[in-house]
């Protein structure tokens, strides 16, 4: 199986990731332990690259690509901002960062996800999931 389709950069097209990510778990027959874990890391990597990659600009694209290979669910997104370093972002769980609202996006994907890879300087994520 794979589904490859893109967005512009707007919050209300999160709703189409949704509705992508409803159909493909009753397509795989996904427990929902799964279904849940994909859904979530997959909405908050789009919403990142929404945000914080692509600056909310509604000319910009946010392209994903869902792969399903074997036992793995493989779903990429890529957005056309700047990138970042993600080696090096804060530990939404250390005491200074406790009260801070942003920051625990890319913690709940590691979480969420069993493998997580950033690739084009931080302007791609690849996210997997044994099915």
């Amino acid at each position: 199986m794979r589904k490859d389709f893109e967005i512009s950069s707007a919050s209300e097209n999160l709703r189409i990731v949704e509705k992508v990510i409803d159909d493909m778990s009753l397509e795989l027959d996904l427990t929902d332990e799964v279904y849940g874990n994909v859904l979530v890391a997959t909405m908050e990597a789009t919403n990142n690259a929404i945000v914080h990659g692509n600056k909310s600009d509604p000319n910009k694209q946010v392209q994903l690509e869902i792969i399903k290979n074997e036992e793995v669910l493989v779903i990429k997104i890529k957005d056309q901002g700047n990138g970042f370093d993600y080696a090096h972002v804060p530990d939404p769980t250390a005491p200074e960062n406790l009260e801070k609202i942003n920051g625990r996006g890319i913690f709940l994907m590691k979480r969420l996800s069993d493998d997580i890879m950033f690739y084009d300087d931080g302007r791609i994520v690849e996210l997997k999931f044994r099915v």
